[in-house]
Parts: C-alpha cells; structure tokens; sequence
C-alpha cells in the first residue's frame, strides 16, 4: 500500500494556479530471502561447493520510490519517478551502488497518451512480464534464460498509447550518448499489447546499434560502421482460467550473428493464501554448438497480508556443453546451475 508524502493544493492567493494540484508518494518494497546455490552432481571424489547466503530482492528488488503527479489542468497530468534499488543485506544501493538507477523519469500524460523522458523499462522487459508466471523473480525469473533488452534503458524518450479497443503501444528510443559517435549505444524498443477479459498478449522487439570495427587487410584500410549487434522478438501470452492462468512465451534472438529461440510454458495455480507456480523454458541455439540449455523451476507464495508474502522456490537449469546459463533470481545472476530461494516480501 502507498503511503502518501506530501500533498499540496494550489488555491486562494495563487489565482494563476488555482486548478493545479500536487501529490507526492513514498512507496517501496523489502525482500530479503535464504539462497542456496550449486552446480553438478557429487561424486565419489568430487564433492559440491554450495554457495549458501542472504540475498535482498529475491522475488522483488529491495526499493525507495518516490512518484508524483501534477494536474495541469485542460486534461493535461505531470509526472515524475524517482525509484533506488536498495540493499538490505548489507546496506547501501544495488544496481551497482548507484541511486535512482531502477527508475528514473518525468514525463507528461493526456488524452493523447503518456511521454516520459529518463531511465525507464524497456518494452521488451514489460513484455516478458506477460510471459513469466515467476514476474522476473526467485529461482524461476525468466531472464535467466531470455531477453529482456537491457530490462532498463537509459537517456530514453519512451510514449505509451491510451488503450483503445483493447490495443496499446509501446515506443522508446534510447539515446547512445557516445564520445566516439551518437550513433553508438542506441536502443530502440517497441511493443504492441491486447488485453481482452481474462486475455493477455503482446508482441514486442528491441535492438542495439553498437560499433563494429573491420580490421584493416593488406589491401583494405579499417572500417567502422555501427548497426545493431543484436534484435529480440518476443511474443507472450497468458490467459486466466480462475483455476489457473497460464502463460507462454516464444523469442527469436540475433546476438551477433549468433541466432537463437526460447520457448516458456508456465503456470499459477491460486488456492485461498496460497499460490503454486512452475514454469519450463527452452532455449535453442540454431547456428552454434552445444550452447543449447533448459530450465525447470517450481514456486510457492503464502500471503499473510494484502502487502506481506513468504515464498519458496526451486530452479534448475541443464546446459549444454559449450553453454554457461546460471540460475539466478529478480536481483542476481546467480552462481550455479542449481538455486533454492526462501524468504518474505513486504510492500509499503
């Protein structure tokens, strides 16, 4: 539940402004669970090196938010995110210590749709939210296996569509901002999306252009040319049996010239206070070697409250001989091919 901050009307004496209002909200989450962690089966001379620890933002990333909106009157609403990954563990900021790095924008909203400028969620990491049963968290996340674009993109113009007939769109354009070229480290992301009832697509792509150096041969000088070094297609679904939903996800991957699909098939099984999850993804390398992998995962969430959780979960991931895919959770990347999660959420 959000917790209001500040919240100021405009009126009386300030007559130029007497239909503007300002709100301001505090909100965050805290999550801290148990993770263990291995690779490889035991044996009679080998035996396994777990990593056993206690990690903040297991199911959800530890955060401090702060969020506003401003009504400007004629339709017309302001707004701005300020969002820090905290880590609890031990204290100070995650994303690499640096603050605000989970969200960070201000944008305008009208009729017309929402245009919003800074730090922000790709579309294609909002898409595979729609696939993913696990909602990029614990030992089943998705993103251990596919692509999220970056899952955050940044110096990004990003425009949201209003729903109409079900239908909305994505755009962002993230600036590269490099010293060499303006060219390099641009990011584009786009996602079409239907909601219908119980039904949820959507459809999105993404691409980086980075710069790409041809050495220089005995009869041709160097070249430098910049085009993107790798495009995700994602397609996800999930439909919502009330006994269960399901969800499905399907990519297409070019990673520099290496090209690949993964496929999902997952589920959430809901019963009172508790909530039983289990998904499948299969990853298929086309044009390279043993660099194929799966992951098999199973979850439980038990909810005390409408804002506290426990939860449970199970991962495994099986890789090929040339592969090197680890089982992680929403803010690791996690160090073996094996991960057991436990641990409480709280919302506030």
């Amino acid at each position: 539940m959000k917790k209001l901050f500040t919240a100021l009307a405009l009126s009386g004496g300030f007559a130029c402004a007497a239909h503007a209002q300002s709100v301001v909200e505090i909100y965050g989450v805290a999550d801290m669970g148990f993770v263990a962690e291995s690779s490889g089966v035991p044996t009679e001379t080998t035996k396994l090196t777990p990593v056993n620890k206690l990690t903040s933002g297991v199911q959800s990333g530890t955060r401090l938010g702060f969020k506003g909106t401003e009504n400007l009157g004629e339709g017309m609403t302001a707004m701005f995110v300020l969002e820090t990954g905290i880590a609890a563990d031990a204290g100070g900021f995650a994303q690499a210590n640096t603050a605000f790095a989970r969200q960070s924008f201000v944008g305008l909203q009208n009729d017309l749709g929402t245009l919003t400028l800074g730090r922000q969620y790709t579309p294609l990491f909002n898409t595979l939210m729609v696939a993913d049963p696990f909602a990029a968290g614990m030992a089943g996340a998705a993103q251990n296996l596919m692509p999220t674009g970056g899952i955050r993109m940044n110096n990004a113009v990003k425009y949201t569509s209003p729903v109409f007939a079900g239908f909305s769109t994505e755009l962002a354009y993230g600036f590269g901002e490099a010293v060499d070229n303006s060219s390099n480290g641009q990011e584009r992301s786009a996602a079409i999306n239907y909601t219908a009832n119980d039904l949820k697509v959507a459809l999105a792509y993404n691409d980086w252009i980075q710069k790409v150096v041809t050495a220089a041969t005995a009869t041709t000088p160097e070249t430098i040319t910049y085009r993107p070094n790798r495009k995700d297609w994602f397609l996800a679904a999930n439909y919502d049996l009330k006994v269960a939903k399901i969800f499905v996800g399907v990519t297409d991957t070019d990673f520099g010239g290496v090209k690949s699909n993964d496929y999902l098939i997952g589920t959430q099984i809901p019963f009172g206070q508790h909530t039983f999850i289990a998904s499948y993804i299969n990853k298929n390398v086309r044009n390279a070697a043993s660099m194929d992998a799966n992951q098999i995962a199973l979850g439980y969430t038990y909810s005390l409250s409408n804002r506290t959780n426990l939860y449970a979960a199970w991962g495994r991931i099986d890789n090929d001989s040339a592969a090197g895919y680890t089982v992680g959770n929403n803010s690791e990347l996690g160090t073996g091919e094996k991960a057991f999660n436990l641990g409480v959420r709280h919302f506030f």
